[in-house]
């Protein structure tokens, strides 16, 4: 091998490393809001209403936060399958705004769900960009 490939290399990985971190940074900055919005409503509707039932489109954002969460604790290891739950997560988003919310469908997402696709394709981007050989 020639100089010149070790510095492709060098800045494979330089670039790899950047989009791993960039991907974490966005993924656990829009959870972090994202659980503090859920948590904010559920104690909201406990002081209002005391105990009840938890209804449907609750307990979809819970499980959907849930994947959320665990695409961005596995993208410390992983970046495909990290990469793969967050895209999921992003659609789930818009199935979900597209289903329960008013107005604006396409501002909604774009606050929620567009942030964790970002997320994902720079994960899968930077996997993608891990496998070459040089």
């Amino acid at each position: 091998r020639g100089l010149g490939d070790v510095y492709k290399r060098q800045d494979n990985n330089y670039l790899t490393r950047r989009m791993r971190w960039a991907a974490r940074v966005i993924c656990l900055a829009i959870t972090v809001f994202g659980g503090t919005m859920l948590i904010g409503e559920a104690v909201s509707e406990l002081l209002s209403q005391g105990f009840v039932t938890i209804p449907l489109e609750g307990a979809l954002l819970v499980l959907i936060g849930i994947v959320a969460l665990a695409g961005c604790v596995l993208s410390w290891w992983r970046d495909r399958p990290s990469g793969i739950l967050l895209v999921i997560t992003s659609a789930g988003l818009g199935a979900h705004i597209g289903i329960f919310a008013g107005h604006n469908h396409v501002m909604a997402w774009a606050i929620l769900g567009l942030p964790y696709l970002a997320a994902g394709a720079l994960l899968l981007g930077a996997w993608q960009l891990s496998r070459r050989k040089e």
